[in-house]
């Protein structure tokens, strides 16, 4: 079956959106089960105490969001390919579960916005002490970004004492050579200065997965008419 217009649109909108909705579902599982199964993390998982520190929590979302984003994907993809009913079905259900969620997270971040900064600093902070401890290349490669990120360093940020200041951003200005702002008090007041713009982030990706819900809707009424008009046709001929 062929649409055209509006479901075209919709179509191809929803092909597009699937592809990126993939690429950023791969980068979510393969940084979730590389922090889950790499030598250097590996043990954190097998004690006890820290099954659930935000560390452990936060690698295990990351792992089920890729899994889940996948799943979107196959379907959508599928459905709109192909054109096929059933499967746009599934996919405008799971997509508006995730834009609901989307909403409910991004509320609960916002009323507890200080909460919040404070679990993602000691996500942080357990990355920071894998480092110190191990020194693997990869895991200072994800220091460095969010230090160059949110231009901060280390625990402390004192240039003297920090231990990791390799991965420091350059310092910016006299007293920064002394001492930047350290990384969990930066982090933690993003969060609690920022939180309108944390808000807006989670509303913008419920729109957006909305907005994928809307095209699905307009492809299935579309493949819907086709598939009426093809079963009224035989009908007549036959």
């Amino acid at each position: 079956m062929a649409v055209d217009g509006c479901g075209l649109v919709c179509k191809y909108f929803l092909i597009i959106f699937n592809i990126i909705f993939a690429v950023v579902g791969f980068a979510f599982l393969g940084l979730g089960l590389w922090l889950r199964f790499s030598g250097s993390t590996r043990l954190i998982f097998q004690i006890q105490e820290f099954n659930s520190s935000a560390f452990v929590v936060g690698v295990t979302v990351l792992i089920a969001l890729g899994v889940l984003m996948l799943i979107v994907v196959s379907f959508g993809d599928y459905g709109a390919c192909n054109e096929k009913r059933c499967a746009l079905q599934v996919f405008s259900c799971l997509v508006a579960v995730m834009a609901g969620a989307e909403i409910g997270f991004g509320a609960v971040a916002y009323s507890r916005s200080d909460a919040v900064g404070l679990q993602i600093a000691e996500f942080y902070t357990t990355i920071y002490m894998l480092y110190v401890k191990s020194g693997d290349p990869a895991i200072g490669l994800t220091l460095k970004s969010v230090h160059e990120l949110l231009h901060c360093c280390g625990l402390t940020g004192v240039s003297l004492v920090e231990v990791v200041k390799e991965t420091c951003p350059k310092p910016d200005g006299f007293w920064e050579n002394i001492a930047m702002p350290s990384c969990p008090t930066t982090i933690a007041n993003i969060f609690e200065r920022r939180a309108p713009l944390v808000m807006g982030i989670f509303l913008g990706t419920a729109a957006l997965l909305i907005t994928a819900l809307v095209c699905s809707t307009i492809l299935l009424k579309q493949l819907k008419r086709l598939h009426q008009n093809i079963t009224a046709h035989y009908t007549t001929v036959y």
